[in-house]
């Protein structure tokens, strides 16, 4: 009774948005569009001095692409020995913001679950996270990127009003969602090298906490907008590989997603990165119809091209694209 009640207030919520946000080309919910939509996803880049200074052409690869018409970057703008100070972010976010595209990014556990750590800085991590919102998220349900994107902020959703990094749209019959689940046991893993003080283990637990909350919301959310929308697929992205080792930290997250996923009429795709190593696989038994990618990540030299066409006898379709 608990999720069906869940269930119904997404719905409820999604029916309750403004006209003018659902319907119309360049509106966040285009469920009418049926034009094929090709994007790019990247993800842990640029990491270092070097990948920094071969990130433009990567870039220029990407804006040299006529068919791509949006960016997507699953989190971590830097390694995770490079200071987390405001000045480093904002050099990933200028560098960014010169694809043509929109560029959409969730969050990566090296922006600031991991800022604790001495070559990061010894920062406060939700500290941290307060910048990285600020820097990232500057207009929130605006996308960074040389044309801007309007998206749906969860932001905007009662009781959500500090998550303005979890976002949705739709376009191409597909629901996009971009839902913070972070490595580092998704801000399980102690601060400081374990040596965190009583109160920064309960600021850690109430961030884990309260962001577990924002994200089962938004999961729930983005299938309810598919159902009502009468979407082909779903595409959900997150920085986390949450099946590398211990699903602590993960496991709710899992569970919602193997339900609502295999619920849904369509396919679903989840799209991760954290761990580098590119990957394509079937991880949740409990949903056949969901397909999961790992972008290659710790490079600029590589973007995954995805395709989506919804008049196609395959919706989702993608190559690995390499400099």
């Amino acid at each position: 009774m608990i999720r069906r009640g869940m269930k119904v207030a997404a719905l409820v919520a999604v029916l309750a948005l403004p006209a003018a946000a659902m319907a119309g080309n360049g509106k966040p919910v285009n469920g009418g569009s049926k034009n094929p939509l090709t994007m790019a996803v990247i993800g842990d880049t640029p990491y270092g001095a070097e990948q920094i200074e071969r990130f433009p052409d990567l870039v220029d690869d990407v804006n040299g692409d006529p068919k791509v018409r949006l960016v997507l970057h699953l989190g971590d703008v830097k390694n995770g020995s490079s200071p987390c100070t405001d000045e480093r972010l904002e050099l990933s976010r200028d560098l960014y913001d010169t694809f043509k595209d929109p560029f959409v990014l969730t969050p990566g556990d090296n922006d600031w679950t991991d800022c604790h750590r001495p070559a990061a800085g010894g920062y406060l991590p939700t500290e941290r996270l307060d910048a990285v919102r600020d820097i990232f998220y500057p207009q929130p349900g605006r996308t960074l990127g040389g044309r801007s994107k309007r998206v749906l902020t969860q932001a905007d959703q009662p009781g959500f009003g500090d998550f303005v990094e979890n976002q949705l749209w739709m376009q191409s019959q597909v629901a996009f969602s971009a839902v913070h689940v972070v490595g580092s046991r998704n801000d399980l893993a102690p601060w400081f090298g374990g040596d965190e003080t009583d109160e920064q283990r309960e600021l850690r637990l109430e961030e884990y906490e309260s962001r577990l909350a924002a994200d089962l919301a938004w999961l729930d959310r983005t299938f309810a907008t598919a159902e009502q929308e009468d979407a082909r697929g779903v595409v959900v992205a997150m920085q986390a590989d949450t099946f590398q080792g211990s699903d602590e930290g993960f496991e709710e997250i899992l569970d919602r997603l193997t339900e609502l996923a295999g619920e849904f009429d369509g396919p679903v795709l989840l799209l991760q990165g954290d761990s580098h190593e590119y990957l394509v696989d079937r991880p949740l038994p409990g949903a056949p119809n969901l397909t999961r990618i790992v972008v290659e990540g710790e490079t600029a030299d590589e973007w995954l091209r995805l395709r989506i066409d919804p008049r196609g006898e395959q919706l989702f379709t993608w190559t690995r694209e390499q400099l």
